[in-house]
């Protein structure tokens, strides 16, 4: 009998082994989940190893099939999907955003254009046609009208004439976005934005007119429509002359504003002013993205704001200007959506599992919020339908998939669809606080490897994420760049290494004071302070092997990964940067064009003593580079000059670039590549 179980374990030991990194990444990733106009049915984007395609599912058949049949993993991007109104088609974009030039990615180098265009499926029959060159598009109520943008300008296309030919919608200055119709299809909202400034704007579709409303030397954004189709309620928020975006901005003199406007009139209303301090700062960089405001059927109005210092809901009569919060406690909203019945929102966020996420609802009048998905899942996207809810949900030990509830039952949609080879042994992370060198306390997933033996000494690595805008949850992330990430934070695990995900300061789903932390980014870099801190925790555990500490991280992860071996080559041995940021003065302009180090001289020298460039001369550890060079996030002369100067230092250097490649890699072998160099990289070093 002992001579059984010896075998059987080590047939086990054997099976886990063998498993590699593509196994934990198998699995298809579903995105751009949507609910048909009906009810009944919903549609989504599957991404399986760099093949996308589209599925539909009537949940409550629990039959799923794929509408579309692309075959390549070619890095051109699906997304945008929408219904039309009758629910018989489904349009979508496919195509690759440009970069400064003009080009759009192509990392696969295919040798046909990748630019966007807008294309129309037919469900009955499968029919894909390509409608025009574009994206941001809107459909009429109607459903005879598709309006879009291309090149900051607006365009329309008849879908009762053929051929299908794009022509001008309108006229205007400024950089077209954000075309929306109202409920009666005679009117078009939009945003134009200028150089310093932005307009809300409505096109006439009868009187072929263009107004804007309430113009100001403001940034005007967010419109949204009143159920009747005769109002616009937008954000409006000063702009702040020389203003830099990796900075903390707990709070502004001048408090953003919810303005309502009457389109027939023009007669503007200041309907609400953020107070002074906490929450005067309009939250414009939560990576969830999503709706900002709703207008319900009771004429109320739903917005956020950061009042107690979390992103909370709240709603306003517009007859009283009256306030009530509607989704209290500790955590953050991510996204929020009216339901059909214009009255109930239904919203996801981190409120009561601060380390996960959940699906929630609330009547905009107030009430208590009621829980739609429990358990120790990651649930987003969810698609309100007339008998319950589809959603995207993931958990520690299985990546994103398409759900159902009605309340009482949940389905995984296409179960079948899950690869049978994907592994079973991953580990479920436990969050612990760690201790910075300033006296901190910061967040971080801690991974125990597989078979855990408190006697023995292990490797660990510690991963960083990006952004900084971003949270490493416990489990499989809703971002898919993430989710690829926790996939190779479980093969170290698996691979006999003890892992941390360091959640550190200006990262968000902490608060204000967590992710406007004081003198972090360009203003001093103290989440470097994090970083160290979890490096020390590492090495005064008794399972850690001290000498073998290693990073990896990409764009901010990059940023910190540097700052770590760049100043702390006793603590951490190795390291992958992925598309890291290395001197700010060489990153800022990538997002604001204004910047210029020459002209703000004292913020560009504290920006510069930031920087791991500053302390680079510390540098002496080996390190591999990875890098895309068509990156519009980071600027790819970051790891040139950076691997130039290493090199001339004597430090070992390795790199690996992937060309055509962007920031957040389009194409499946790019993230295998990069996946599996990254652990070969450390598992080399440490062995070695």
């Amino acid at each position: 009998m002992k001579k059984l179980f010896a075998l059987l374990f080590m047939i086990a030991c054997i099976h886990v082994n063998a498993q590699k990194i593509q196994d934990y990444l198998a699995p298809a990733f579903p995105s751009d989940l949507v609910a048909n106009h009906a009810g009944n049915a919903v549609a989504w984007v599957f991404n399986e190893k760099g093949i996308r395609n589209i599925y539909y599912s009537v949940p409550q058949e629990k039959a799923v099939q794929v509408l579309t049949n692309f075959t390549m993993d070619d890095g051109v991007e699906i997304n945008s999907l929408q219904f039309s109104p009758n629910n018989e088609q489904l349009f979508f974009v496919k195509g690759n955003t440009v970069n400064t030039k003009g080009e759009p990615a192509n990392p696969a180098q295919l040798q046909t254009t990748t630019e966007q265009n807008i294309y129309v499926l037919t469900i009955a029959t499968k029919e894909v046609k390509k409608i025009t060159k574009g994206s941001g598009f809107a459909i009429s109520p109607d459903g005879k009208l598709l309006v879009f943008t291309q090149g900051g300008k607006a365009w329309k296309v008849n879908l009762t004439k053929e051929p299908l030919n794009a022509e001008p919608l309108f006229l205007a200055r400024g950089a077209v976005s954000g075309l929306h119709f109202n409920s009666n299809g005679n009117y078009i909202s939009f945003v134009s934005a200028r150089e310093e400034h932005s307009f809300i704007g409505v096109y006439n579709l009868e009187s072929n007119t263009v107004k804007y409303l309430d113009p100001s030397t403001y940034v005007d954004s967010d419109p949204v429509w009143n159920t009747q189709g005769t109002q616009i309620a937008f954000i409006r928020r000063p702009n702040i002359r020389h203003e830099v975006l990796f900075d903390p901005k707990p709070s502004s003199q001048q408090p953003w504003q919810l303005m309502v406007v009457d389109v027939a009139s023009g007669k503007a209303t200041n309907l609400f002013t953020a107070d002074l301090g906490k929450g005067s700062v309009w939250v414009n960089d939560l990576p969830a993205g999503g709706n900002k405001i709703a207008w319900t059927k009771n004429n109320t109005i739903v917005f956020p704001w950061e009042k107690t210092g979390w992103v909370h809901l709240y709603s306003i009569e517009l007859d009283n200007k009256k306030v009530k919060e509607l989704t209290p406690g500790n955590g953050e909203v991510e996204t929020m959506q009216l339901q059909q019945d214009k009255e109930t929102i239904i919203y996801v966020t981190n409120i009561s599992d601060i380390n996960r996420r959940h699906i929630w609802t609330v009547n905009s009048n107030g009430g208590s919020p009621v829980l739609v998905t429990p358990g120790a899942h990651i649930d987003y996207n969810p698609a309100s339908l007339k008998t319950g809810v589809a959603y995207l949900s993931a958990s520690a030990t299985k990546p994103s998939w398409p759900s159902f509830t009605n309340g009482t039952e949940t389905v995984v949609l296409g179960a079948d669809l899950f690869p049978k080879n994907f592994p079973s042994n991953l580990v479920t992370p436990k969050t612990i606080m760690v201790k910075a060198t300033d006296g901190n306390l910061a967040p971080a997933q801690l991974f125990l490897p597989n078979n855990y033996d408190p006697t023995k000494k292990y490797p660990a690595v510690i991963f960083l994420h990006g952004g900084s805008r971003r949270q490493m949850l416990e489990g499989f992330n809703y971002s898919s760049y993430y989710s690829n990430a926790y996939a190779l934070n479980e093969y170290f695990a698996s691979q006999g290494y003890i892992v941390m995900a360091l959640n550190y300061r200006s990262g968000i789903g902490y608060g204000l004071d967590f992710r406007e932390a004081k003198n972090y980014g360009m203003t001093g870099a103290s989440e470097v302070r994090d970083l160290i801190g979890a490096g020390e925790y590492l090495k005064s555990r008794k399972d850690v092997d001290a000498k073998r500490i290693g990073l990896w991280g990409g764009s901010y992860g990059g940023y910190l990964t540097a700052h770590g071996l760049a100043q702390r080559g006793d603590l951490f041995a190795t390291g992958v940067d992925i598309h890291g940021v290395h001197n700010w003065n060489d990153e800022e302009p990538t997002f604001t064009p204004w910047y210029d180090s020459l002209l703000v001289t004292a913020y560009a020298q504290r920006a510069y003593k930031s920087s791991p460039v500053y302390y680079a001369k510390n540098w002496k550890n080996p390190t591999l580079f990875i890098h895309g060079d068509d990156d519009r996030n980071v600027p790819f002369t970051e790891t040139i000059h950076m691997i130039h100067q290493l090199r001339k230092q004597g430090v070992e250097v390795e790199e690996k670039i992937l060309p055509d490649e962007i920031h957040g890699f389009l194409m499946y072998k790019s993230w295998l590549m990069v996946d599996e160099h990254t652990f070969e990289f450390i598992n080399r070093k440490f062995k070695k």
